[in-house]
């Protein structure tokens, strides 16, 4: 069976050999033996348990959430999931904010024209002067949420709208609300 050195698994993931030593130090990640010399040798599923835990860490879960989440009981992984998907609107909504501010600044310290970021309040003036009405914005909606749930979603967040009032609009172009 095929084993990996520190130094080997580190490289692959493109960590540090620190890192490894702090997972076996915590308890999230053991080498599977050790050499004569005490050095670690990892095994084949000691690689593909670091390849979910680098998968989460990149989800941008804290290391308590990824050891709850390699846990097994899936339970607390949804709601960890959830609470991380939440944060990550939150983030977002921030990240606009901060868009649109440096846009204004931008707009009123220089003579060029900035780009304007599309908001909710832009988006809708802008349906309206196509002539869509709320029954109408409602079946464009809908449409979108048919065709890509996901992407409908996504693009709720980026005219600045929050998680949850994304959900309500998603919801309402079903017909749920």
């Amino acid at each position: 069976m095929k084993t990996y050195s520190i130094s080997q698994l580190a490289r692959a993931f493109g960590l540090s050999q620190s890192t490894l030593l702090y997972y076996d130090r915590i308890g999230l990640l053991r080498a599977a033996k050790r050499t004569a010399a005490g050095y670690r040798r990892y095994s084949e599923n000691d690689r593909k348990y670091l390849e979910r835990i680098c998968m989460l860490r990149g989800a941008g879960l804290s290391l308590a959430d990824v050891e709850r989440m390699l846990s097994g009981d899936s339970g607390p992984s949804v709601a960890i999931l959830e609470k991380r998907l939440g944060e990550l609107g939150d983030e977002i909504l921030f990240l606009r904010n901060q868009q649109h501010s440096i846009a204004a600044m931008l707009k009123n310290m220089t003579s060029h024209k900035c780009v304007t970021v599309i908001d909710k309040k832009m988006w809708i003036k802008m349906l309206e002067a196509a002539g869509m009405n709320e029954e109408s914005r409602k079946a464009w909606h809908a449409e979108f949420e048919r065709r890509a749930s996901e992407a409908h979603h996504e693009f709720l967040l980026s005219l600045g709208i929050q998680e949850s009032e994304a959900r309500d609009i998603q919801e309402w172009s079903l017909g749920k609300l």
